[in-house]
């Protein structure tokens, strides 16, 4: 009888105990799951990397293709370097000049660096590529300049007449490589041959998805310098950097590109420099914001352009309220998940603007830009005039695009 009540109670005990343990198994289980992930290793743009060619630079006499973006740390590289005993002897500077605070489209003087000494030659006045006689002392060009991702913003313009100075002149290019804020985006139309112009030198479409070296190694394998001449190049890559990565710039690019909303949305909004809308110039909030005066009473949101010396001085609707989109505010995750250019801004603006023969007169302001070279194409206008679908006009850049993406992967440097 002892026995047989003893062991009465081992079933639902056996069991219990069982339950415990399952329990407590799964949750061990579970505690992995739980550990903080490990932090990504931070971006080091090549410039930033002095290790790795710095030593390289002793005893060469160099010269730099550079304007404010171009920093080590938060010094700029031009002081950096010379800290470190590096034979600078020239400095190249590109549109907006070398300390970035000439206007959008001003010519830019050769001067002497008040800080350093050193003679500055302009890319963007008399001549827009290093001349032989301007090369014949330096032994290395480093070309060192921050991009945004756009056909039409010209520092790959001065790239692709670097590329060819140093390839003519028998002079190597180094180039320190700097992340792409719109890296992740490849999208829009290929340019047409017809439409070369400052703004569009490359048959590309106008979000290139490529960094500047990876831009420069496109140049010389596809053969698109003069009578297909090779420019020698030396890379030092970004480290610890992937296309699809956020990249806040440390450094404005440009005097109108003076936030990172407005260098988000620039691929999307420059195109309105072919339309009479404003696109913010002559305010403290460009490429942010759109209007013209001929839409008050359908849009709400207004701004008034006016004269800022070293930005924009005439800017188009100067002292005349415009009336339009606020995107100060707009969430720019959309373009990334969508990796595609907004088209409806233009579609949308178009529709509501009630002299549409004006929408894309070139006659109107000296300030605007051709709107077919922008967007390397003449349909896109005729399309948006005759209410095209996006999706029909997205179907017109094929299959132009996508041999372009197909082309766009032998010259990647980063996943």
């Amino acid at each position: 009888m002892k026995r047989r009540f003893a062991t009465l109670p081992t079933v639902p005990l056996l069991r219990s105990i069982s339950f415990i343990c399952l329990l407590v198994g799964a949750l061990g289980a579970a505690t992995p799951l739980t550990q903080p992930t490990k932090p990504e290793a931070p971006i080091l743009t090549g410039a930033d990397q002095v290790n790795q060619y710095l030593p390289y630079l002793k005893g060469k006499r160099v010269g730099m293709v550079v304007n404010q973006t171009s920093i080590i740390g938060s010094k700029p590289s031009v002081d950096s370097l010379l800290s470190q005993g590096v034979q600078i002897v020239k400095i190249f500077g590109p549109e907006h000049g070398f300390r970035g605070n000439a206007s959008n489209g001003d010519k830019v003087a050769d001067e002497v660096d008040a800080k350093t000494g050193i003679p500055v030659i302009s890319l963007y006045g008399k001549n827009n590529k290093p001349t032989p006689e301007q090369l014949a002392d330096i032994d290395v060009l480093i070309f060192d300049i921050q991009d945004v991702g756009c056909r039409f913003y010209t520092y790959i313009n001065t790239l692709d007449h670097v590329m060819e100075a140093c390839a003519k002149n028998n002079k190597e290019l180094m180039i320190l490589d700097r992340p792409n804020p719109n890296g992740y985006l490849v999208d829009g139309p290929i340019l047409e041959d017809h439409l070369h112009s400052g703004i569009g030198m490359h048959k590309i479409p106008i979000a290139h998805g490529m960094t500047i070296a990876e831009f420069a190694q496109l140049i010389n394998g596809e053969g698109w310098l003069p009578n297909k001449a090779q420019c020698k190049l030396r890379i030092v890559k970004v480290a610890n950097y992937k296309h699809d990565m956020p990249y806040t710039l440390p450094v404005l690019p440009s005097p109108n590109l003076n936030t990172q909303q407005s260098i988000l949305l620039y691929p999307s909004i420059c195109l309105f420099e072919g339309t009479i809308l404003s696109q913010g110039r002559g305010t403290y909030m460009p490429f942010t914001v759109l209007g013209a005066p001929l839409l008050k009473g359908q849009y709400s949101f207004s701004f008034k352009p006016v004269g800022i010396k070293g930005m924009s001085e005439n800017p188009l609707h100067k002292d005349t309220d415009c009336y339009g989109l606020d995107l100060r505010q707009y969430d720019t995750n959309k373009l990334r998940k969508s990796k595609q250019l907004n088209l409806s801004w233009l579609m949308e603006l178009y529709k509501a603007y009630p002299d549409k023969a004006r929408f894309f007169d070139m006659t109107q302001s000296k300030q605007m830009g051709n709107f077919d070279k922008l967007a390397g194409t003449e349909t896109l206008k005729k399309q948006i005039i005759a209410g095209v679908s996006e999706t029909e006009i997205r179907r017109s850049w094929e299959p132009g695009l996508s041999n372009y993406k197909t082309l766009r992967k032998k010259y990647l440097l980063y996943p």
